[in-house]
C-alpha cells in the first residue's frame, strides 16, 4: 500500500498539472457518484491536500473529492488526449484543457461537501501527518508519552493512523532501525533520550522518503552503495525487505519477523535491549 510520502508525491503531480485551472470534465466509475460529475464540471481545482494516505482534491466551492489508494490504486498525470498503457480499471478522472489526472484500481473514492468535512468519518480519527508544516519531532515525542500511546508496542503503534497519519510498513521498519530501537519495545520502555531519537527518526525518515521518491537509506549509505554498482532496489532501504543480508552499519544479519500482523525487518545487533 502506498504510504504518506507516495500519496503526497502523487498529490504534488495532480496539483502541478491541474490546480488553478477549470476542470473541464469529471468521471467517476461508481454509480453513486455520477450525479457529482455535472456539479463539479467547470469548477476550478484550487488545491490537492493530503492527510497521511488520504487525498483531498479541493474545488473552488469547497467541495472535496476524497480518495484512498488502498493496496493497488495508482495515479497517472498525463497530457491530453493520451492515456496510459494499462489494464487497470479507471475509477476517477479529472480533465483540464491540457492534462488528465487519472486514478486507477482504487475504489475508496467519495465526494465531501465543505460543511461535512470536519465530521467526515475517514478523517476525524487521524493523527498528525509528519509531512505537514507545523508537525515536528517535539510533537511526535509528546504523543509518544501520551497516556493513550505510552504502553503500546512500537511495532503496532507506528502503524496506527490515529497516532500518526501516513506511516506504514516500510516506514515502520526503517524508522525503528534509524533510531536503533528494538521493535518489541514500547514508549514506556524508552528513556527520554530514546524518545527524542525515535521522534527525530520519524520526521527524518518520512521526509527523506518524500524527497527521494521512496529512498529511506541514509545519503552516505546511498552514495557508498551506488559507487559499488548497487541498483536503486538494492540501496533503497536500510533493512526493509533485506532479510538475511548484512546490515549496512554493523554487518550483522537482517532479520524478518511478523509483528502487529505485518512483516517487520530489523538488525539484531543495532536494535538491542536495553533501550537507552
Amino acid at each position: 500500500m502506498p504510504e504518506g510520502p507516495e500519496i503526497r508525491r502523487a498529490a504534488d503531480s495532480v496539483e502541478k498539472a491541474l490546480a488553478g485551472r477549470a476542470v473541464e470534465d469529471v468521471y467517476f466509475s461508481a454509480a453513486t457518484l455520477k450525479p457529482w460529475e455535472a456539479r463539479l464540471r467547470g469548477l476550478e481545482l484550487r488545491s490537492v491536500d493530503t492527510i497521511g494516505k488520504h487525498m483531498l482534491c479541493r474545488f473552488q466551492d469547497g467541495t472535496r473529492i476524497y480518495s484512498h489508494n488502498q493496496l493497488y490504486g495508482r495515479w497517472w498525470v498525463i497530457r491530453r488526449p493520451a492515456l496510459p498503457d494499462t489494464r487497470r480499471s479507471l475509477r476517477m478522472a479529472l480533465h483540464s484543457a491540457t492534462h488528465s489526472a487519472l486514478l486507477y484500481s482504487a475504489s475508496d473514492i467519495d465526494v465531501v461537501r465543505e460543511k461535512d468535512l470536519g465530521a467526515y468519518p475517514r478523517l476525524v480519527s487521524l493523527g498528525p501527518d509528519p509531512l505537514h508544516p507545523g508537525v515536528d519531532a517535539a510533537l511526535v515525542a509528546e504523543r509518544m508519552t501520551d497516556r493513550a500511546f505510552l504502553r503500546r508496542g512500537l511495532a503496532g503503534l507506528l502503524l496506527d493512523q490515529s497516532f500518526l497519519a501516513g506511516l506504514g510498513n516500510y516506514l515502520r521498519s526503517e524508522i525503528l532501525f534509524s533510531a536503533r530501537i528494538d521493535p518489541r519495545a514500547s514508549p514506556a520502555d524508552c528513556s527520554d533520550a530514546c524518545i527524542r531519537r525515535l521522534s527525530r527518526a520519524v520526521m527524518a525518515v518520512t521526509r527523506r522518503s518524500y524527497r527521494t521518491a521512496g529512498i529511506t537509506n541514509t545519503p552516505d549509505n546511498v552514495r557508498r552503495l551506488k559507487s559499488r554498482g548497487w541498483s536503486r532496489d538494492e540501496f533503497r532501504f536500510a533493512v526493509f525487505g533485506r532479510q538475511g543480508q548484512a546490515c549496512h552499519g554493523c554487518g550483522g544479519e537482517i532479520r524478518r519477523v511478523v509483528m502487529a500482523g505485518r512483516r517487520l525487518y530489523y538488525c539484531g545487533r543495532c536494535q538491542k535491549d536495553p533501550v537507552v
